[in-house]
């Protein structure tokens, strides 16, 4: 069974309301979550926004107009949801620019609209032809992240990167490239740009940076003539 939307009455979800609002959305991301609730409980309600629900009704207040204002809202979140599924990487299944940057997109608006924050996080693999065939930069993107985790989170990765090179024998080593940004509402950038930034903050490969280095060398020694 495949739900398109899924309602949550609060008055039903004991003992912790939130919480179970953010099971609920963790068990399956993907589905439109909205919460129903009494008017005295609004402002638990509207603190569901930031613990997974797209959108909430208030009984004795859901008119034609309001219910498909909110069922509207959750089929263009399902059609955005089918349209980046069709931006994946047939090889690896990963979302290609387009597909992350439609995601990425619609996690900005979201999170600025429920006053969250992200974490983004580029990598680029500088040997990775030479492994295999397939694109090198692959990025990962943290909802509702506190600004530390940006750190965290390039150490845990570097330690799995580790971890994997130690097991690789005659293969060779990944040389891993990282870099990470977070971002809060007060920043007033498309996503687009953002994921351009933490782009742009990688570090060269070995080979470019002696290259550049050795053409500094060049325009140095060719001044000093």
């Amino acid at each position: 069974m495949n739900p398109e939307v899924i309602f949550i009455d609060l008055s039903l979800a004991h003992p912790d309301a939130l919480e179970t609002v953010r099971r609920v959305h963790r068990s399956a991301p993907e589905v439109p979550l909205i919460v129903l609730a009494d008017g005295k409980d609004k402002d638990c309600a509207a603190q569901s926004l930031s613990h997974g629900a797209l959108d909430y009704l208030l009984k004795g207040f859901i008119d034609t107009r309001t219910l498909e204002r909110v069922l509207r809202a959750a089929l263009a979140h399902n059609t955005l949801e089918g349209l980046a599924d069709l931006l994946r990487d047939s090889l690896t299944g990963l979302y290609i620019r387009d597909g992350f940057l439609t995601l990425g997109t619609r996690a900005m608006e979201t999170a600025k609209r429920r006053e969250s924050t992200l974490v983004l996080l580029c990598m680029r693999i500088d040997n990775l032809a030479a492994l295999r065939a397939g694109e090198s930069q692959f990025a990962a993107l943290a909802v509702d992240a506190a600004e530390p985790s940006a750190p965290v989170l390039c150490q845990r990765l570097e330690k799995r990167i580790a971890m994997f090179n130690h097991d690789r024998g005659a293969w060779g080593p990944l040389e891993l490239r990282m870099s990470a940004r977070f971002w809060s509402p007060k920043e007033a950038i498309p996503f687009s740009e953002f994921l351009e930034s933490v782009e742009a903050k990688l570090p060269l490969p070995a080979l470019v940076s002696a290259e550049k280095t050795a053409s500094r060398e060049k325009i140095s020694a060719a001044e000093r003539r």
